[in-house]
């Protein structure tokens, strides 16, 4: 009796530890900026179609690009982890898009950031 409520209590918690990480996953499409240009602009009126606008030759300025990157998707700025500012700059090194580089991430949220598995542009 005493083994088949541990093997059910196991079960469950193993379920909601399951379902809780999950709940952390993402997939967000939107625009890359550097955090230098993002920072504390994200509640501005115009916030979101500045995004849409901004110059990509600034979020690859070597100032921009060590103060790392984020994006703005679904109304909120998402800050890239280690590994997302590595895919953010990587997007920027190839696109050929002038301003506002789309792009679609995944990851989990933790807090305000992103852990970022992929970040790819979206073009058209």
């Amino acid at each position: 009796m005493i083994r088949k409520t541990l093997v059910i209590a196991f079960t469950i918690l193993f379920a909601v530890v399951l379902y809780a990480k999950d709940d952390k996953t993402v997939k967000l499409t939107g625009y890359l900026l550097d955090n230098n240009c993002s920072a504390g602009k994200e509640n501005d009126k115009n916030f979101a179609e500045e995004s849409a606008k901004h110059p990509t030759s600034c979020a690859k300025m070597e100032s921009c690009e060590k103060a790392g990157y984020a994006v703005y998707a679904d109304k909120k700025l998402y800050k890239l982890d280690e590994a997302g500012n590595t895919m953010a700059a990587e997007v920027l090194k190839n696109t050929k898009a002038a301003k506002g580089v789309k792009v679609a991430v995944e990851g989990t949220v933790d807090g305000d950031t992103i852990k970022v598995t992929k970040l790819t542009e979206v073009t058209g």
